[in-house]
């Protein structure tokens, strides 16, 4: 989409940013629960006849919310689609829960959280107790006395719980890097953020017992071969070579 739109006619451009200005001030009042202005709201109104109504028809015209879980979801990206009028319920759970541990409320969004813990369930450091957790794993004791102590279902996830009960997941323990001065960095933010770039494809953050971290990037050759066309450079060409 927005590929389309950096190649757009500049009146085109210049109209959809415009509707996701107006957008993105409509959704920062609704996500702070403050009301709407008249006149936001009807420029609101008109950003979506002329521009978001082409997003909301792709996803069948009618959906009020979806669901995200089982990867974390990018807060900008997030945002573009509240502003769109797409609203993203990020959760989260694991099978071993049954599935859900906490979801975002349509009339309670926090962006960048996986919402507060639904009814039933108690989080503690990422550890899940409630009706819902696994009595154990089928034949295999030992993962269920790693698993589960003194009631708790251990997650493997290292997140955080703000004022409001609000929990965000940062990594995986297991994936967690310990620098060589003994510093904890959770490396799939990171990684997360530099993907948000168009002209990388894939990257790895490591540093483990190292004096600091590094990322090994892998670029979006059609992406940067595109750039280059666009801006007269030489011709571009995927093994490496401009």
């Amino acid at each position: 989409m927005l590929d389309a739109v950096r190649v757009a006619p500049p009146l085109r451009r210049k109209l959809f940013h415009w509707a996701l200005g107006v957008g993105r001030r409509k959704s920062e009042r609704l996500l702070a629960h403050q009301p709407v202005p008249l006149l936001l709201a009807w420029q609101a109104r008109l950003a979506s006849s002329l521009v978001f109504n082409k997003i909301t028809t792709r996803l069948g015209g009618r959906m009020r919310f979806m669901v995200s879980g089982g990867a974390p979801l990018s807060p900008d990206i997030a945002l573009f689609f509240h502003a769109a009028g797409v609203v993203i319920l990020e959760g989260y759970g694991l099978t071993e829960t049954s599935p859900v541990v906490s979801v975002n409320r349509f009339d309670n969004i926090r962006i960048g959280t996986v919402g507060q813990p639904v009814p039933g369930v108690l989080v503690s450091t990422a550890l899940d107790e409630g009706p819902g957790v696994m009595a154990g794993y089928f034949n295999d004791a030992a993962g269920t006395a790693a698993a589960i102590g003194d009631g708790w279902f251990h997650t493997g996830d290292v997140g955080r719980l703000d004022p409001d009960g609000f929990l965000t997941i940062t990594d995986r323990k297991k994936d967690l890097i310990v620098t060589a001065g003994g510093k904890n960095v959770a490396p799939q933010p990171i990684e997360g953020r530099l993907k948000q770039d168009p002209y990388i494809a894939e990257v790895v953050v490591f540093g483990d017992r190292r004096p600091y971290c590094v990322a090994l990037v892998a670029p979006d050759f059609d992406q940067v071969a595109r750039w280059a066309r666009e801006n007269g450079l030489a011709p571009f060409s995927g093994n490496g070579a401009v």
